[in-house]
């Protein structure tokens, strides 16, 4: 996309499906035939999501005109929702042999043009005019293409291959040339297959959706299309269904499959107030459901837009390609002409050899392979890891995930659950009992707007400690020690060590202040409960690491992340605890989020690339620093899926690993396609030294290295989350 576009207007946007794409060569012209429309101040063609973005005004008549070409079909694309633009993309597709039957009479006419050769020799006029009518059916549009383009100066593949058809035609290789044409109609075909299984992994996410869903209006059940449903409408969803829109559960409980949505293997517990996503799966419960989201707000909606905008950003290697192939298409036409002039002008060579030898270096010149290296294996992997609950913004993107040295984590939620939970309760009173001291400390945290004080009611529910009936007097905070108040005549205090080294409690002594330093050195927060003259329990309070935080950064440093730190507000010995616990290499402690910024840009100058992992909210300066921003629980937060480079669905960072090991074999893929495209090329057009290439070597070397290339992009559809 142009500079320019930054400065549109979204408002003159417009975007249209397109059908009948069957390369890149062909989408780029496309683009530059739009541009040129009078009303349109520029247009992108997304070639993943076989989508055009129009700025400006057009017609679908000034499009289809533009796309004349290749019979392209344009129409606007549907806003209203996944569901009727499922309907507009899942018409009944030809098998493959009944859509490019053109092909099969292509080749049986070949095959009757053998047979007249062979009985009636190659003067017979049957014989040429077999291989003729061969040629115009299986190479028509690559022969109109080709000569539109040539008397408009544009050279691309098809200029290339058309030239090279007149001049086979001309010099008398009838044979020859009618299977280079249907050879090349053959590897145009298959990289428009590979193209459309490639971009399956959208489609698929668009079948996950219901069409309709039960809706509760009026005290009645009706079937409602999900296009006509509205916010808050109840949604009843029965054990076994799809969910067909996002909300909120008013009534019910159940375990849902989120994979779809998240990539999580497990299924989530559900139940009032939770929040559920379309295209999740409710496994076993009857749910009542609030709608929060109308159908084209949906995050299964907004997943699908972003993968098809992810799709059609150039990565750095395509950017690369498409400048390349600006220059080597011309290259190639001066050398061809070259080969077959220079010989006989200059060495007394046969006019008749070298023009054929010119002939096959247009035909082997043809650069499909090179145009495909790169946008079927963009497709590919971005489609996979949305299928894996990963969402890749772009394909510039994918590529710099590949070349992390160093990754950041913020700490809490992000290597941590983010939810404190009470890990310590030791009553140190013998004549005390544990319930009811537990019942009377949650009857006064229940008063507490202390973040900490919900994992303590947490902990009193799972005793049965009975606190609701437990009466507080005199309730007061104690401003940075704790909270105080009266039960029984008696004042009781829950707070801090220090709290307590103020009242001068008498069993405050060295033992204590000894245990309480040993969990704290464990990262957790210590509270003391009790009164003036005695401490009775000691309570201990952590946000909990996740169980799978240890493992991820371990196989993170296993596939050569060079640097993992764990950034925090925390303090220092709180902070060290849980960095040791998990393994990073390195940790920053008491961070303002203009200190975590520094962190990034100092990590920068020595690894480069640098990502950094947070919750897609907070920590934004740091977020946007970064090589690659990555938000965890995307699907929970509309935040994360707009700002976030990359967005962990799930709330699950084992998804990293796998994102790591998708880009990295995404760049060696693209790299090794690019590589065999051209070496294949080089090695074909030495040849030409002691005369060697003819069209069928120059035809086989560019189709089969087109199917090789496309094939090799397709295996990142395979790569799984280990």
């Amino acid at each position: 996309m142009s500079k320019e576009l930054t400065a549109l207007n979204e408002a003159d946007k417009s975007v249209f499906r397109v059908e009948g794409f069957s390369c890149a060569n062909c989408a780029g012209k496309f683009e530059r035939n739009v541009q040129q429309l009078p009303e349109v101040q520029d247009a992108k063609v997304n070639f993943g999501a076989s989508k055009i973005s129009v700025y400006g005004t057009a017609s679908v008549d000034e499009l289809e005109k533009a796309g004349a070409f290749e019979n392209l079909k344009v129409t606007p694309e549907i806003k209203t929702g996944i569901s009727k633009q499922k309907t507009e993309d899942k018409k009944e597709e030809d098998p493959f042999l009944k859509k490019h039957s053109t092909l099969l009479y292509s080749i049986l006419l070949i095959a009757f043009g053998f047979i007249s050769m062979a009985v009636n020799g190659n003067d017979n006029i049957l014989t040429p005019l077999l291989f003729i009518a061969s040629m115009l059916i299986g190479g028509s549009n690559m022969l109109k293409t080709g000569l539109i383009n040539l008397t408009k100066l544009e050279f691309d593949m098809r200029t290339l291959m058309t030239v090279a058809v007149i001049g086979g035609v001309l010099i008398g290789e009838w044979a020859e040339v009618a299977i280079v044409v249907v050879l090349f109609a053959i590897s145009e075909a298959l990289e428009r297959f590979s193209m459309e299984r490639a971009r399956k992994s959208i489609s698929s996410l668009m079948d996950i959706v219901p069409k309709e869903a039960l809706i509760k209006r009026n005290g009645h059940e009706q079937l409602i299309h999900v296009d006509d449903i509205m916010v808050n409408d109840v949604m009843i969803v029965k054990p076994g269904q799809k969910i067909a829109m996002d909300g909120i559960i008013t009534s019910g409980h159940s375990s849902v499959n989120q994979a779809a949505i998240t990539g999580e293997s497990l299924p989530v517990e559900k139940s009032n107030n939770d929040e559920v996503f379309a295209g999740t799966l409710n496994e076993e419960g009857f749910l009542e459901v609030k709608i929060t989201k109308l159908i084209e707000d949906t995050t299964i909606s907004k997943i699908i837009h972003l993968v098809e905008e992810a799709q059609g950003e150039r990565a750095p290697a395509q950017a690369f390609v498409d400048k390349f192939a600006k220059y080597y298409t011309p290259a190639i036409m001066v050398l061809a002409l070259l080969v077959a002039t220079v010989p006989p002008l200059f060495f007394n060579a046969e006019w008749s050899t070298w023009v054929y030898q010119g002939l096959a270096v247009l035909v082997v010149g043809c650069p499909c392979a090179l145009v495909i290296s790169t946008p079927i294996s963009i497709v590919s992997a971005i489609g996979n890891a949305a299928k894996h609950g990963v969402l890749i913004k772009g394909g510039i993107h994918l590529e710099e995930m590949g070349s992390l040295k160093a990754i950041a984590f913020d700490k809490t939620g992000t290597l941590t659950k983010g939810v404190p939970a009470l890990t310590d309760y030791k009553v140190l009173d013998s004549d005390t009992n544990g319930t009811e001291l537990m019942s009377i400390v949650s009857a006064l945290e229940n008063r507490s707007q202390h973040p900490l004080a919900s994992a303590i009611i947490k902990k009193a529910d799972h005793m049965n400690a009975d606190y609701n009936k437990i009466e507080i007097n005199h309730f007061s905070s104690i401003t940075g020690r704790g909270i105080q108040g009266d039960m029984n005549n008696e004042t009781y205090y829950i707070g801090s060590p220090a709290l307590f080294t103020e009242l001068n409690t008498p069993n405050f002594n060295s033992e204590l202040q000894q245990e309480v330093t040993a969990l704290q050195e464990h990262g957790k927060t210590v509270m003391l409960a009790g009164t003036s003259d005695k401490v009775l329990a000691l309570i201990a309070v952590a946000d909990e690491v996740r169980e799978t935080s240890k493992r991820v950064i371990q196989k993170l440093h296993e596939v050569g992340i060079d640097k993992t730190v764990m950034l925090t507000g925390d303090n220092q010995s709180t902070a060290k605890a849980i960095a040791e616990h998990v393994g990073v290499s390195d940790v920053q402690s008491e961070l303002m989020p203009e200190d975590k910024l520094n962190v990034i840009n100092k990590l920068k100058e020595k690894y480069k690339h640098v990502g950094m992992v947070g919750d897609g909210v907070n920590d934004a300066p740091a977020l946007a620093a970064s090589t690659v921003g990555i938000a965890m629980g995307g699907a929970g937060t509309d935040t994360a899926l707009e700002t976030a480079d990359v967005a962990l669905m799930g709330d699950d960072l084992q998804k990293l690993p796998f994102t790591v090991k998708l880009s990295r074999k995404t760049l060696n893929i693209i790299k090794a396609n690019i590589t065999f495209a051209i070496a294949i090329k080089v090695l074909a057009l030495l040849l030409v030294i002691p005369g060697w290439l003819t069209l069928w070597i120059a035809i086989l070397s560019d189709m089969g290295a087109t199917i090789l290339v496309a094939l090799n992009s397709l295996r990142l559809i395979k790569v799984k989350d280990e």
